[in-house]
């Protein structure tokens, strides 16, 4: 498992959270051929051998960041989203002006 998951763009809405290096290889191995390049094979590489053996995880993390971030569809969460502000529920919603 990852320190903390990777959110990326999957589809034209869809956001996904990696939270390993096995989400990140199933994620890599299913990006089209067509959008392979040096990056890719970079991440692909670091998350096989994190798997593989000893190669450290925080190495696989960031190559696979490094390879979102180069493909565009990195997704930056760390702003929290309005759902997991808590609030006053069932009483018109959890944010006051």
């Amino acid at each position: 498992m990852f320190d903390k998951p990777v959110f990326v763009q999957s589809g034209d809405t869809l956001i996904e959270g990696i939270t390993g290096i096995e989400d990140a290889l199933e994620f890599l191995y299913s990006w089209p051929k067509d959008r392979h390049g040096v990056i890719y094979e970079t991440a692909l590489r670091a998350c096989q051998r994190a798997f593989d053996s000893g190669y450290p995880l925080s190495a696989a993390h960031e190559a696979f960041c490094g390879f979102a971030k180069s493909a565009r569809i990195y997704e930056d969460v760390s702003t929290a989203s309005l759902w997991t502000i808590p609030g006053n529920r069932g009483q018109g919603g959890g944010l006051s002006a």
